[in-house]
């Protein structure tokens, strides 16, 4: 029979000296493992007499745990240790300054607009904003768009369900909108203009605005989304032509392309709203995978255009015989992507974070010279 004695002799001094938890392990497997010795002695008592049992069991099982509670006392023991060691090695040095914290970045569709913006206040106009649920007065048959045209049809158009009066409401589709409410408040100032004099208050006649805002069409590609940004223009007065429409465009596109080599034509083209319109197209550079404005001999259409319309003009009230103006409009976000190569107009509505870091603008970048801002 074993000495239990000399037994726990022995595994108490091997517990004692092990250095780490690694020996410590090495040390419970050899008691207590499968084929420990301890493990071995519990194997024995099926062997024994009923009373050699009653005597060894309890001697046997009190040397078990005896033997185990050393050792979960000494691995608490060594794993302290370890951790002392560790902090000590591994000490914050609070000297040192912090790590930088995360900036946000400006999204593009924001920066580009912010610069569109700007381009245009130099230029005199002044910023014009209005509702995202619009009548269909103001979005459509203001603006000289027949009853049955497919611009009000459910496949290209967001409808909210009718209201307590039975009209249906329409997620605009343009923001020109907002030019039909501008000049209704010319209509309205007429009197007091005609007898006093123009005022200098922006709104008033004469008028030069921008509109830029989200619009909503039923269509998603690459280069389409069902909610878009849009930015649009208009002049209103006396003495409006032609002229006027294309210095300004071309005015624009010199800026936000920030070069001098812009060169531009004007097609013929079909606008409800407007008579002549036009659609205007930039020389660009298409070789090599990138689209380069200013060079090459391609050319890429970047905006519609036109005179407002006679009957858009009566339709706000205005005398088409006595009032002239013209309007412009195009996508915030395509003209982004051109500007600075973004591939995918989808991708912009993605709140994906690594695109935005990749794309993105910082707030406490130096002013970009071409407009003034960062």
């Amino acid at each position: 029979m074993t000495d239990l004695s000399k037994l726990e002799a022995d595994l108490s001094a091997l517990i004692t000296g092990a250095a780490d938890v690694a020996d410590l392990e090495a040390v419970r497997v050899a008691a207590l493992g499968k084929s420990g010795s301890i493990s071995d002695l519990l194997k024995t008592l099926g062997a024994m007499s009923p009373d050699e049992r009653r005597e060894q069991g309890p001697a046997i099982n009190g040397l078990r745990d005896r033997i185990g509670g050393a050792i979960a006392d000494r691995r608490a023991e060594l794993e302290a240790a370890e951790l002392d060691a560790k902090l000590a090695a591994e000490r914050v040095d609070l000297t040192l300054p912090p790590p930088p914290e995360r900036r946000g970045r400006v999204h593009p569709t924001m920066q580009v607009q912010d610069e569109m913006i700007a381009i245009f206040a130099e230029m005199g106009f002044g910023l014009a904003e209005g509702p995202d649920i619009e009548d269909d007065f103001h979005n459509f048959t203001a603006l000289n768009f027949p009853p049955k045209h497919p611009a009000r049809e459910t496949h290209d158009t967001f409808w909210l369900p009718e209201d307590a009066s039975g009209e249906r409401k329409v997620l605009r589709t343009h923001t020109s909108p907002v030019q039909i409410r501008a000049m209704q408040r010319i209509n309205e100032k007429l009197p007091s203009w005609i007898a006093n004099g123009p005022p200098s208050a922006n709104g008033e006649p004469p008028i030069r605005i921008i509109v830029p805002g989200r619009t909503y069409r039923s269509d998603s590609d690459a280069t389409h989304s069902p909610m878009f940004h849009q930015i649009e223009g208009l002049v209103i007065d006396r003495a409006i032509h032609m002229g006027h429409l294309k210095w300004t465009l071309d005015q624009f596109i010199a800026r936000f392309f920030e070069t001098p080599l812009v060169e531009t034509r004007f097609r013929p083209h079909h606008f409800p709203f407007t008579e002549p319109s036009a659609e205007m197209d930039v020389r660009c550079d298409r070789s090599g995978g990138d689209i380069k404005i200013g060079q090459g001999d391609d050319w890429l259409e970047i905006l519609g255009c036109g005179m407002v319309h006679p009957k858009v003009l009566r339709n706000c009230g205005l005398d088409p015989d006595v009032w002239q103006g013209f309007a412009f409009g195009c996508g915030i976000d395509r003209l982004g992507m051109l500007k600075y190569g973004i591939p995918d107009v989808r991708d912009t509505f993605a709140s994906d974070v690594r695109w935005l870091d990749h794309y993105g603008f910082s707030a406490f970048a130096a002013p970009n010279p071409a407009t003034g801002l960062s």
